[in-house]
């Protein structure tokens, strides 16, 4: 089974434009380090909760909106490899002469890797 890493952050929502243009510049290096495939979510249906939700989660203001990401790698060990690589990537460094800067506040980021355990297609 794949091996998927999920991100969510809060985007300004101003930011909308600048955030696509920076995955599009971006996530087609994660698929030169092995990943299958990347996917951006712009909130659309991101309901509060009653005892924790998505924007509490990254502390999302009222001018920001939810964006939750994924990549998905064809195992672990690609994946370790892939995100070792990237992390040493200058290409990845949004402080980098000709690098887009980061159009949302990377400190309130959460992610994390996940072994998939129950896969169902149609």
């Amino acid at each position: 089974m794949s091996y998927i890493d999920g991100f969510v952050i809060a985007v300004p929502t101003a930011n909308k434009q600048k955030f696509i243009e920076h995955a599009r510049q971006l996530d087609p290096i994660f698929i030169e380090l092995g990943a299958i495939r990347v996917i951006e979510g712009w909130g659309d249906d991101v309901p509060d909760g009653k005892v924790t939700d998505f924007r509490r989660a990254v502390q999302a203001t009222a001018e920001e909106t939810v964006a939750f990401s994924w990549i998905e790698w064809p195992d672990k060990a690609t994946r370790d490899a892939g995100m070792k690589k990237m992390m040493e990537d200058p290409r990845m460094d949004p402080s980098a002469p000709g690098n887009p800067p980061m159009p949302f506040d990377g400190k309130r980021m959460i992610f994390g890797g996940f072994e998939p355990v129950v896969e169902v297609k149609a």
